[in-house]
């Protein structure tokens, strides 16, 4: 699977995890020079907090527009730190 934005690849990675219909992307698989860190939360009751990431491509940003769970509630526990992504972000094989 492929993360890409802006005509770059944001991450790739064969071994990603799908859980409520997003590919989750493994931490190694992320180019993170792509992402900087935001400053939105959501609270999801079985997962636990997420914290976002912008992704920027030479200048553009999207705001929000990847997730992750630095510390997952027990049952998510299996996507702690793994990366998904949303708003425009194309994700395909």
């Amino acid at each position: 699977m492929k993360a890409i934005w802006q005509n770059e690849t944001i991450a790739e990675s064969t071994e990603t995890i799908i859980v409520e219909g997003n590919h989750y992307f493994p931490p190694k698989s992320v180019h993170t020079n792509f992402l900087k860190e935001s400053k939105k939360e959501t609270v999801c009751p079985w997962k636990g907090t997420a914290s976002y990431y912008s992704v920027d491509v030479n200048g553009n940003v999207l705001e929000d527009a990847a997730w992750y769970y630095p510390t997952p509630k027990d049952k998510a526990e299996n996507i702690k730190g793994y990366v998904a992504f949303w708003k425009g972000v194309k994700v395909t094989e």
